[in-house]
């Protein structure tokens, strides 16, 4: 009943996002889906694309007077870099000078420009590179935003902290709810531990002037989530699929974990199920701990939700890797385009957006309502039926 779609290339005119799915009545908040944009493009370590675009979205259709209407919203984030691309980037044919072109023909290793090219049969691989280009996730935390505005209406919050960068600390981080909420908004790699995050920038500083770069773990963490969103009766209805799926989709995002992760596999049953009790003041399950990351059998159990990406080190590195010339097949240095040196932090804002896109549309698909005021009559009788079971 939720989805999204994104369109537009990273040098083009503009990114667009259509989102379909949300109830009518639901206040849209402009400044928070800005400052939500703001956040993505956050972080030490980041290239000077940052310092050109200053993202913002306009809603075109689905939003009358502040509220949704429950048709298809249309969003649209201006690429500010476009007066510079006009020609290259063009609608229409275009004669341009080889040394006007920008064309790419020398793949980067570890991007989509070799696969695609083959894929599409193209000779110019920015036809590739363009939409590969992670700038996409611009539209993707626009839409986002959305999701998190909706989720907040029924009492579920989505945060995202960085718990590993350059191998830095030893052991990922583990936090609770209130260490995470309490990292401040100016954090320069938005890590709780400032020590760490420290001697993470001194590796940042050290890895640009090798001209290399830096991946890292970043954890997306939800509360407040119900239980029984999902399904168990078909692989692709289970939500801990559908939400490794979403946050796998993050370009450079290589392994997915949620709850305990790839630890569980070495570590007897006793230490990784979550034993149940029953709050009788709640009058609700509990667990003492969550290993499952809030999910089991593909379904939320009411504890958090905690999902992890790891992210490689970024594809585009300053000392380019060998490559071969598409056209001459010999052996030549990969192009280079602007870079980061890492985008862990951003990525984990990325997260965020992906997470609360999967966990709305499970809330639309549990709780239907072409209205917000049906959907929380909705909510609230199911509810009802928790605290009566």
């Amino acid at each position: 009943m939720l989805r999204f779609t994104t369109a537009g290339e990273s040098h083009g005119r503009s990114l667009i996002a259509i989102l379909e799915g949300l109830p009518a009545g639901l206040p849209v908040d402009q400044a928070a889906i800005d400052n939500e944009l703001h956040r993505r493009q956050l972080g030490y370590g980041r290239g000077g694309r940052m310092k050109i675009e200053q993202d913002h979205a306009d809603i075109l259709t689905g939003v009358r007077h502040g509220l949704t209407l429950g048709s298809p919203l249309t969003l649209i984030i201006e690429n500010k870099d476009w007066p510079n691309w006009t020609d290259v980037m063009a609608s229409e044919p275009r004669e341009l000078a080889p040394e006007k072109s920008r064309r790419l023909k020398r793949p980067r290793p570890g991007h989509a420009d070799l696969p695609g090219g083959l894929k599409y049969d193209v000779r110019d691989l920015r036809n590739i590179l363009e939409r590969a280009s992670a700038r996409e996730t611009t539209a993707r935390v626009a839409c986002g935003a959305l999701a998190k505005q909706l989720l907040a209406v029924f009492g579920v919050e989505v945060r995202s902290h960085v718990i590993q960068l350059g191998g830095i600390p030893d052991t990922p981080l583990e936090l609770n709810w209130d260490q995470i909420a309490a990292i401040p908004d100016d954090a320069p790699l938005h890590c709780a531990d400032t020590q760490a995050q420290q001697r993470m920038i001194e590796l940042i500083d050290e890895t640009r002037k090798k001209g290399d770069t830096l991946g890292g773990i970043f954890e997306v963490v939800a509360r407040g989530v119900v239980p029984g969103l999902g399904s168990h009766t078909s692989w692709d209805l289970k939500l801990d699929g559908l939400l490794a799926q979403a946050v796998m989709s993050i370009p450079a995002v290589k392994a997915v974990a949620i709850g305990a992760g790839a630890e569980a596999s070495s570590l007897p049953g006793s230490e990784v199920h979550d034993e149940i009790a029953y709050n009788v003041d709640t009058r609700e399950f509990i667990r003492e701990t969550n290993r499952a990351g809030g999910l089991e059998g593909g379904i939320t159990n009411g504890e958090q939700i905690r999902v992890r990406g790891h992210l490689k080190p970024l594809s585009t590195l300053r000392r380019a890797l060998r490559s071969v010339d598409i056209d001459t097949k010999e052996e030549e240095a990969a192009a280079f385009e602007r870079s980061d040196v890492t985008a862990v932090p951003a990525a984990g804002v990325i997260g965020e957006s992906m997470v609360a896109l999967v966990l709305a549309g499970a809330m639309r698909e549990k709780f239907g309502g072409d209205s917000l005021g049906e959907m929380k009559r909705n909510f609230e009788g199911y509810r009802e039926q928790l605290r009566g079971y």
